[in-house]
């Protein structure tokens, strides 16, 4: 009997927003697999660990893939890294993969998820509360109402986008461009909040284009709403 490979989201930062199901699958199993080349130093680790202490004992399965805008590159670091997966899940063991926010929005698990299937092995998902439900409710403020339509974006793939359609709009994953992406807020007219590495000890609130700073870090989300009287 092959293992189960599963994709378990810890949520964005803070241990106290990890769910039971996944608290409960890190506990049942002894293999934790985390993307990175040192699991201990990931972000995904180092949430999970306060929320179970016991993972600390585990055995950590490190998958490291780079991050790279090399298509042949990644191409061959997803395959090695559903390589090693396969070699464990061949043994009988399952595998506990920890993801950051929610396993279904922009993973890295995904890629490695369509390679073990394809090669016959079985899968699950554990939904985590994703980073920007978790930015929204530290702001104190909803993502949508009504009949509000709500855009979704990664701003650094997503530049030539004038934030010109209804509702309200989530900008992820936009440091490294922030600049662009500034520029691009403040002519879109609109009420802008950004968080960056929410729920960690090192979060910071933006309630404003003017009080974002240009060198915001990898983990900083912004939420781009509409005005009230448009």
């Amino acid at each position: 009997m092959k293992g189960t490979l599963y994709g378990v989201g810890v949520g964005p930062g803070d241990p106290e927003l990890m769910t039971l199901k996944a608290v409960r699958l890190i506990r049942e199993n002894k293999i934790i697999a985390v993307p990175g080349a040192e699991p201990k130093d990931t972000v995904a680790y180092k949430i999970a660990v306060q929320a179970v202490p016991e993972l600390a004992e585990k055995e950590l399965l490190p998958i490291y893939m780079p991050m790279t805008h090399d298509p042949e590159e990644l191409e061959s670091n997803h395959a090695r890294g559903a390589k090693t997966l396969e070699a464990v899940l061949n043994k009988g063991e399952n595998i506990i993969f920890l993801t950051l926010g929610d396993p279904c929005v922009y993973s890295t698990f995904t890629y490695l998820q369509r390679l073990v299937e394809a090669d016959g092995y079985k899968t699950a998902l554990v939904s985590g509360i994703t980073s920007f439900c978790a930015a929204a409710a530290r702001l104190n403020i909803p993502l949508s109402e009504w009949n509000q339509q709500l855009h979704v974006i990664p701003a650094v793939h997503r530049l030539d986008t004038s934030l010109n359609e209804h509702g309200n709009y989530i900008l992820m994953k936009s440091g490294k461009k922030m600049n662009q992406v500034k520029e691009i807020l403040a002519q879109s007219n609109r009420d802008v909040l950004m968080v960056e590495n929410c729920g960690m000890e090192n979060e910071h609130v933006y309630r404003s284009v003017e009080e974002i700073p240009d060198s915001a870090g990898y983990y900083s989300l912004i939420i781009a709403k509409e005005k009230k009287d448009s």
